[in-house]
């Protein structure tokens, strides 16, 4: 794995997801730390009185996260495929800017395993938990 992630092969690896592109995910690179954003729209609310995300948003942004991250570490040049994930949702996110973070615990030739959380307003206070295998294309 890389020491220092590289902003181009991040932004490369959320550009081949279009629902990434979709949802107007960006993304903040510091060094080893790739952190997801999203910025709160109304067409991401699934429950609209009191307003919450859509469940289906917070696990896709956590994939995604987990899927950026595994590509930009790797240096992948295709998109890590999920073989199952497993989200935990801990709380509703409320109608705000939502961030992931995703982990690697072990990555292979041919699988990683990760693990993601996403947080609003304070990391220590999580909304949804990722934890997945993904595989990865042999490039022989």
């Amino acid at each position: 794995m890389s020491d220092v992630l590289s902003p181009e092969s991040v932004a490369a690896s959320i550009a081949r997801i279009p629902y990434a592109r979709f949802l107007g995910i960006e993304f903040d690179v510091k060094g080893d730390e790739l952190t997801l954003v999203l910025p709160f729209a109304d067409h991401l609310v699934g429950r609209p009185n009191p307003p919450f995300l859509h469940g289906g948003v917070i696990g896709a942004l956590l994939e995604i996260s987990a899927i950026a991250q595994i590509a930009a570490s790797s240096g992948a040049k295709t998109t890590p495929k999920p073989i199952d994930v497993t989200v935990s949702y801990l709380r509703g996110g409320k109608p705000m800017e939502t961030y992931a973070r995703a982990h690697i615990s072990r990555l292979g030739r041919r699988i990683a395993n990760v693990r993601a959380e996403a947080w609003q307003s304070s990391r220590d206070n999580p909304i949804a938990l990722l934890h997945g295998n993904f595989m990865l294309k042999r490039e022989d």
